[in-house]
């Protein structure tokens, strides 16, 4: 059974500043996406999607893509904001992209088996791969007439930034770990969480990490299909995958697994961010959870 890792790279990071997906975070260069494809490679995953953007397509190769040709299968799909479903148009004025929900759709074609889809800008820890890519093995053989697809879950405590607010999506679970709806909250301060201030830190969150099997794909198209016939002529209305979920998980038409991890996420939201990320990821390296130099 193929497993691919699905990869949103199209994003520039406007708070961040620049191409973040290949600014060196590790103490040999390495990027956060290095130790991510790392961490699924040695979870099973056999192959990886790339979903970027044509105008940084060979920055992108080069830097990022070519690290890891000779130990996975490397393939690229492009997000471009004409990428529409036929008899619809680009509004003139729109510059901004379609979202998570549409690089996802980009990609339908060329995915035929489960897969997981992760930011290319965070840092997830190898545990959150272990659990999807045994989820999804498990998936993919059950098959049942209601699909269930996964979510790892982590701690809102461990996704904070110290340098400023972020948006989470807020997930509602059940007593038998199945997500039941997401609710982005925008402007989440680390002062704001805590025990008995505004969030809780053990609310779990979501950090675009899932797991989906094929049959995802086609209810994906139905919804995107919806969402540009009533949203078309919008110059900034984004179409996020999160809220694709919580629209079949609303309708009945698909179940949805939290994978819970205490692991801490690591993200580079702010520029002010990264030498954080940097001692972190070197911690790890030094307590042996990462060779040195990663790569090989």
């Amino acid at each position: 059974m193929q497993l691919t890792l699905v990869v949103l790279a199209a994003g520039m990071g406007s708070r961040y500043g620049g191409l973040k997906q290949v600014d060196p975070m590790g103490p040999n260069g390495e990027t956060v996406l290095d130790y991510s494809v790392h961490d699924a490679v040695r979870a099973g995953f056999d192959r990886v999607l790339f979903i970027i953007r044509r105008d940084f397509e060979e920055e992108f190769r080069a830097v990022v893509g070519a690290r890891f040709e000779k130990r996975v299968r490397v393939d690229y799909v492009f997000q471009s904001l004409d990428a529409l479903p036929e008899g619809h148009v680009l509004p003139a004025g729109r510059v901004k992209p379609w979202g998570t929900g549409h690089a996802v759709w980009c990609a339908r074609e060329a995915l035929d088996g489960p897969f997981a889809v992760v930011n290319a800008d965070d840092f997830y820890g190898a545990n959150s791969f272990d659990r999807l890519a045994t989820f999804l093995r498990a998936a993919e053989a059950a098959r049942s007439d209601i699909p269930e697809y996964a979510m790892v879950g982590f701690r809102l405590a461990n996704t904070l930034s110290e340098h400023g607010a972020v948006s989470r999506g807020v997930c509602a679970v059940d007593a038998e770990g199945r997500l039941t709806g997401v609710e982005e909250h925008t402007g989440i301060l680390s002062a704001e969480v805590g025990p008995g201030l505004k969030y809780d830190p053990a609310t779990i969150v979501s950090m675009n990490c899932w797991g989906f099997t094929a049959d995802f794909l086609p209810r994906l198209d139905a919804l995107w299909r919806r969402f540009i016939a009533a949203n078309g002529a919008s110059e900034k209305t984004e179409f996020y995958l999160p809220f694709a979920v919580d629209d079949l998980l609303r309708s009945g038409a698909v179940r949805v697994r939290v994978l819970l991890t205490d692991d801490q996420w690591f993200g580079v939201t702010y520029r002010e961010d990264k030498p954080r990320v940097q001692a972190a990821i070197r911690a790890l390296v030094e307590s042996g959870v990462y060779p040195s130099p990663l790569a090989g």
